[in-house]
């Protein structure tokens, strides 16, 4: 499976949470033309899963630098589609 919203150093793994996502942003490119074409560019360097209060699980999700005046024209949108799909889990 190739991972193309992932960036990480030469030689490390993606952890599993930053497979699952990545496999859901890709989905949302894949299923939503309208957040295709502002989705593609953006990569990841990690995903966390972070406890958070009452027992509940966040996931964050880290963007480059360079990347993050795209990000946030799509935050909105992508992270109510990622917590449909990551539905016991905030992110």
């Amino acid at each position: 499976m190739a991972t193309t919203h992932i960036l990480k150093r030469e030689g490390v793994l993606p952890t599993e949470t930053e497979l699952l996502v990545d496999r859901a942003l890709q989905d949302l490119e894949a299923h939503s033309p309208e957040l295709k074409k502002d989705l593609r560019p953006i990569q990841i360097t990690s995903v966390k899963d972070v406890d958070v209060a009452a027992g509940r699980k966040a996931i964050v999700i880290f963007v480059p630098v360079p990347m993050l005046k795209a990000v946030h024209k799509v935050q909105q949108r992508v992270t109510r589609e990622l917590e449909k799909k990551f539905s016991d889990r905030q992110v």
